[in-house]
């Protein structure tokens, strides 16, 4: 399997391990899947998922706890921020740029390994 096959299959593995109402960072999934410079292949390999996936890639956001745009004129950071407020996630509307936060603190789910014991 190729490294880029092998990281793929690890996001979405690792996506699938985030608690409801929890957030990471695509940069997080990247250092549990072993590969910590790829955070923009994890975004990637998110961004090709079929809409009726059942990976909970709206759990996804960059490291400053924005939803990162997708190219899609805001609708895919609407139905992010949609998926993420059904979950009871508070997503902050900024002011000026339009972007749409989460308080990584509040929200966070950043396990050192997949191993460390987490609650939800």
């Amino acid at each position: 399997m190729s490294d880029i096959a092998d990281l793929t299959a690890k996001t979405y593995e690792i996506t699938r391990l985030i608690p409801f109402g929890k957030v990471t960072s695509y940069g997080h999934i990247a250092k549990l899947a072993g590969y910590p410079k790829y955070s923009r292949h994890v975004g990637n390999a998110l961004k090709a998922l079929p809409p009726n996936t059942d990976i909970p890639w709206q759990r996804v956001i960059n490291s400053r706890g924005m939803i990162s745009p997708r190219g899609d004129l805001g609708e895919g950071v609407a139905r992010q921020k949609d998926r993420l407020e059904n979950e009871g996630v508070e997503v902050e509307t900024l002011m000026g740029n339009g972007g749409e936060k989460v308080d990584l603190r509040r929200w966070g789910w950043f396990p050192e390994t997949l191993d460390e014991p987490w609650s939800d």
